[in-house]
């Protein structure tokens, strides 16, 4: 038995984008050339002790994504599932690096479709030349003043250069 096709797709991509990299941008452009409206969502993570924060993170989101008029910029705390169906989305959209992401994408996909099984995971697998590329990653170049241009828009090179020049408080 087939399920019915939706005639509109809202997508959620979740994560926690401190900061956005080219690989988040990577799957954020293939998904809304596959989707009709794309949430990029800034998940908030009270065990995390975040760079940025949700405010910046959702700016820096806004200012890299404009280009894409299917996607618009939230964030949420809570169960992804719940945010999900609150915003009408039928489709969670993860990004997967390797086999590792996997593992733990596919627990987090199967919990979800235990508690809603109308919203649907999509797995896109990076470009390989981001495979290696996450956030901390970036993170640790950027704090010993190391070449970050190739891994995360200008904006966000900047906004790291702010925060890594910055005095200690």
């Amino acid at each position: 038995m087939s399920k019915p096709k939706h005639e509109y797709t809202v997508a959620i991509c979740p994560g926690s984008f401190d900061p956005v990299t080219f690989g988040h941008l990577d799957i954020i452009s293939r998904a809304a050339d596959i989707f009709d409206k794309v949430i990029v969502t800034v998940a908030t993570n009270s065990s995390k002790q975040p760079l940025f924060t949700v405010d910046e993170r959702k700016q820096l989101l806004a200012d890299v994504t404009s280009r894409w008029p299917n996607v618009v910029i939230d964030s949420f705390s809570g169960l992804l599932i719940n945010y999900a169906a609150a915003r009408g989305a039928n489709v969670i959209v993860k990004g997967l690096r390797a086999v590792s992401d996997f593992e733990y994408e596919l627990q987090m996909a199967s919990a979800n479709h235990k508690l809603n099984e109308k919203i649907e995971t999509f797995f896109m697998m990076t470009n390989p030349k981001f495979s290696y590329l996450s956030s901390s990653i970036v993170k640790e170049i950027a704090r010993y003043n190391g070449p970050i241009a190739d891994l995360v828009p200008d904006a966000v090179a900047e906004a790291l250069l702010r925060k890594f020049s910055a005095p200690s408080t």
